[in-house]
């Protein structure tokens, strides 16, 4: 015993508690700085401004809740109840299509996982949700369409513009549940929290539809009617009553999920495949007997079935997808290989008003994110309970730009931003899904350092795949959005290429001058995505794993 106690006392490495709590302090004091510029003053700016006549010039009034009187007469909870609707597809696609999805391919053995995991980084690579809301209005519907059913156009236009980046996301969450069991059963409890956490994300996006209704023009949406009563019927205090409605259930769903990762203690762990059990025929593990000990591994007809299910279901997603982008990507080949006369702005000028500043956000929000995520998870600041450092950002945790962009609009406007490279940079300053992400990744990996492995090996290597990751999709996404530059970039030279195409859509039908459409994601870009989604896919993430539990 008196020999044992020293060696368990060497295996314990890394910062005494008194330096993990500073440390921690420090790196989580940006996050919380940028939570209050970004989120926290916003929303009590909006809370404020909502009970007031605020007509965006001259002096404001008190008006009490004159405002929200007026919003519930207007229907805004009408409103909220159509962008639910919304939800439904992507619902089905992540609740039924992953899981299926996942366990064919957990069944089919590790080629055919990887081939999956090649197969869905298509959709992610080739997100450009303005560019296929417009090739398919283009192609795909019928003129008179949306005056005959508006509401199901808009989710039809919905799923088109997300479906394939909900499948991808879904899918893999679902193998990550799969790794590394030895019976499917056990990853019940965790594909359970990763539904539940699927549905509130899914909810909270559907709640904050904005892009698809602007092609629509039929159905109006929370967001519309939040940039409606701004800034074209200058009633600021309305838009704001409206954002302050849209922000209370966001804000549940948020404190919903926060509570699920909490009372779960989910974590990401990093499967060592040397040390993994090599998996039976049958889909289970043998460690033992005639099999292990011959190292052959004969096929069983259920492998055979479920490659088979795997192949059928795989061609069939793969063809739909196709189908749906199939009018974007036409146009942008012809855009690749002829470029047609180009009205102002420049090509080069579109593309560096789309990538330039949303990179800048990327980095800024990401880094941030990543030191916090390594504060809460890593260093562990408060023991077992340094997970209740999430509960300041939870309100935020699915609060996109919308809810709070006529606050982020005034703010620009105020420091002169307008129509400038800074104003184009998104207004939030940390990602908050990607700190819950990183702190869930942390805390499954800082056993293995607390145990004696170095920082380096333990924690350095395996978060690095992820923050790249993590990275390249948040750049990704937020080049493809609209809102926040139609807010601050009113003239030509300063407008993204999915604002243009959106815009020279809504003029001319995009009859003749079809380069905005492909510029919005150049081929050269998809390739780059494709390529570094599918290492990071094939090599990083088939090695996670996501627990539950003790």
């Amino acid at each position: 015993m008196s020999m044992a106690a020293p060696t368990m006392t060497a295996a314990r490495t890394g910062p005494d508690r008194g330096t993990r709590i500073g440390l921690g302090i420090l790196l989580l004091l940006p996050a919380l700085i940028a939570l209050a510029w970004s989120y926290l003053i916003p929303t009590l700016q909006a809370v404020g401004r909502s009970t007031t006549r605020d007509q965006m010039r001259g002096p404001t009034e008190s008006v009490g809740s004159a405002n929200y009187e007026a919003v519930f007469t207007q229907g805004f909870l009408g409103d909220m109840g159509s962008a639910l609707l919304l939800a439904l597809v992507p619902l089905a696609l992540a609740l039924l299509v992953a899981p299926v999805l996942a366990l064919l391919a957990d069944r089919a053995g590790r080629r055919a996982r990887l081939a999956l995991r090649a197969l869905i980084v298509v959709p992610v690579a080739g997100y450009a949700p303005v560019a296929l809301l417009i090739g398919w209005r283009l192609d795909r519907m019928e003129p008179g369409t949306m005056l005959d059913r508006p509401v199901a156009t808009l989710a039809e236009l919905t799923a088109v513009g997300g479906g394939g980046l909900v499948v991808a996301v879904a899918t893999t969450a679902f193998l990550g549940t799969l790794r590394g069991r030895g019976h499917r059963r056990d990853a019940l409890p965790a594909a359970l929290t990763v539904a539940g956490l699927l549905v509130l994300g899914i909810i909270a996006v559907a709640l904050q539809t904005y892009t698809a209704s602007l092609l629509t023009g039929r159905v109006r949406t929370p967001l519309t009617y939040v940039v409606t009563e701004s800034l074209q019927q200058l009633a600021a205090g309305r838009g704001s009553a409206a954002a302050v409605l849209l922000l209370i259930p966001l804000a549940l769903l948020g404190l919903a999920a926060t509570a699920l990762l909490l009372l779960t203690k989910a974590r990401i762990e990093v499967v060592d495949e040397a040390a993994t059990p090599r998996e039976h025929p049958h889909g289970e593990v043998s460690k033992s007997g005639p099999v292990a000990a011959s190292g052959l591994v004969t096929e069983s007809p259920g492998n055979r079935q479920a490659r088979i299910g795997l192949v059928v279901a795989g061609v069939f997603v793969l063809a739909v997808m196709l189908w749906a982008a199939w009018p974007w990507l036409s146009r942008s080949l012809r855009f690749t290989t002829e470029i047609p006369p180009m009205p102002t702005p420049d090509l080069s000028g579109m593309l560096m008003a789309t990538w330039l500043p949303t990179l800048l956000s990327a980095v800024v929000t990401v880094a941030v994110a990543a030191a916090a995520g390594f504060a809460i998870g890593g260093l562990r600041p408060l023991g077992r309970f340094s997970e209740l450092l999430l509960l300041p950002f939870a309100p935020w945790l699915f609060v996109g730009t919308g809810p709070l962009a006529i606050e982020s609009f005034l703010r620009a406007a105020d420091f002169e931003q307008l129509n400038t490279f800074l104003g184009l940079v998104p207004p939030g300053w940390v990602s908050i899904p990607a700190l819950f992400l990183f702190t869930v990744l942390f805390r499954g990996l800082e056993p293995r350092w607390r145990a004696g492995t170095g920082f380096g090996r333990a924690m350095l290597a395996p978060a690095a795949p992820m923050i790249l990751l993590v990275g390249l999709v948040t750049w990704l996404i937020t080049a493809g959005q609209v809102l926040w530059p139609m807010l601050v970039a009113s003239t030509p030279l300063n407008r993204p290429a999915p604002l243009e195409a959106l815009l020279l859509f809504a003029r001319w039908g995009l009859t003749t001058d079809e380069f905005a459409l492909g510029a919005v994601l150049p081929i050269p870009m998809i390739l780059l995505f494709l390529v570094a989604f599918g290492w990071l896919q094939v090599k990083y993430l088939d090695r996670l794993a996501l627990r539950v539990g003790r």
